[in-house]
């Protein structure tokens, strides 16, 4: 694949010169959705998939990209003196953003670039795929260009990049999972402080089981926001009488005995899922340590239904994969991942039914929705990185 990506650079871009890849990879949330940016705590991993950056430096102040997922697009071309947000840039966005943000804390880009991305990502999955392209041009850029940057520090800056140029409020989780990720562990990070603890997940018997609902996750963005400042009214309502800073330093007793302080009973749901959610991250975690694979699997099940119910992100197709998984002996524990309103569940599966499991769960899927889901298994990676170097 790498083979065909430098074959189809050199015809786009013209031969000569070195020629760099680079990979940052997809994650998927196993426990811990809309905790984030609460203060709490999230259990991500990356994956074996993700984005391909082919790369080499120009002699001048023009960036040339080109995605081999959106050729239709053609090659988005922009000067180093000209990073603004433009909508008709589309996926450029992204890594234009980048740029911009490295440039503003003051970190040198002397020339322009040429580079072509590759991601296997299923689109619009709610696998992360921006974080992806983010912190691939994040390693490009950093490499390339000698800059020193800690990856901490570019994690930190690619979510700058959702918050400011993209205009998404979100947490620092999918930066981080990309960025940080390890081969055969998740994260345990608490993101009020950027502790992390690796927490080993060495599947013998079971496998990690990505299930696409197909719809596009259209609503995702302003539906997050809002959902953003629901949380944010909530704290201030509860600090009229707690000093706290956020959501995630409560327990579930605390939240009860203080809920009465937010007003409205839908922002009093979306705060509870945010409590009580954080609580069972660091179960599961503890859970999964200890080898209780079918408690870390109710937990699942658990923080589905508070999306469902409390959180309101699910849907009509998420819930239905959801559902169909649970039906299935041979599931451990299933839920939606990523911010909702389409996308991808994460399910956890016995090994030797996986076959009957996806047949089943599709046909039955496809059934009550007209849509076809796709499966994926995929294996426990590395964060983003260079690959190597080649002349070309």
């Amino acid at each position: 694949m790498l083979e065909q990506l430098y074959s189809d650079f050199s015809e786009l871009f013209g031969g000569g010169g070195k020629v760099r890849k680079f990979f940052a990879p997809g994650r998927v949330n196993l426990i811990g959705e809309h905790t984030d940016y609460n203060g709490g705590h999230v259990f991500p991993c990356a994956l074996s998939v993700g984005t391909y950056a082919i790369a080499r430096r120009r002699p001048d102040q023009f960036v040339r990209l080109y995605s081999k997922n959106k050729e239709g697009s053609g090659t988005v071309t922009f000067s180093l003196n000209e990073l603004t947000y433009q909508k008709d840039h589309s996926w450029a966005n992204y890594p234009k953003g980048v740029i911009r943000e490295f440039k503003d804390h003051g970190l040198e880009i002397p020339t322009g670039f040429d580079a072509m991305f590759y991601g296997d990502i299923p689109n619009s999955a709610g696998l992360s795929s921006s974080a992806s392209i983010e912190l691939a041009t994040a390693i490009l850029l950093n490499n390339m260009f000698e800059l020193d940057v800690e990856m901490i520090d570019m994690v930190k800056l690619c979510q700058q990049v959702e918050n400011k140029f993209i205009g998404v409020n979100c947490g620092i989780m999918d930066q981080y999972a990309v960025g940080m990720g390890k081969k055969d562990h998740a994260i345990l990070l608490d993101c009020q402080t950027l502790k992390k603890m690796y927490s080993p997940l060495l599947l013998e018997n079971e496998v990690l089981v990505i299930a696409n609902t197909n719809k596009s996750r259209g609503l995702a963005d302003s539906k997050y926001n809002e959902r953003r400042a629901e949380c944010d009214t909530a704290l201030k309502e509860l600090q009229s009488e707690l000093k706290i800073t956020s959501l995630g330093e409560l327990d579930e007793r605390q939240f009860e005995e203080k809920k009465h302080l937010i007003k409205s009973e839908v922002i009093q749901r979306r705060a509870k899922h945010a409590v009580y959610e954080n609580r069972r991250t660091l179960k599961a975690v503890g859970l999964l340590e200890s080898g209780d694979l079918k408690g870390f699997g109710e937990l699942m099940k658990q923080s589905h239904i508070s999306l469902r119910d409390d959180y309101e992100v699910t849907g009509f197709e998420l819930d239905t994969l959801v559902e169909a998984a649970w039906r299935e002996e041979s599931c451990v524990g299933a839920r939606m991942t990523g911010a909702g309103f389409g996308g991808c569940t994460v399910n956890l599966v016995k090994k030797e039914k996986l076959n009957s499991f996806m047949e089943h769960v599709g046909q039955a899927y496809k059934n009550i929705t007209g849509v076809t889901a796709d499966f994926y298994t995929v294996d426990i990676g590395d964060g983003a990185r260079e690959i190597s170097e080649q002349v070309m």
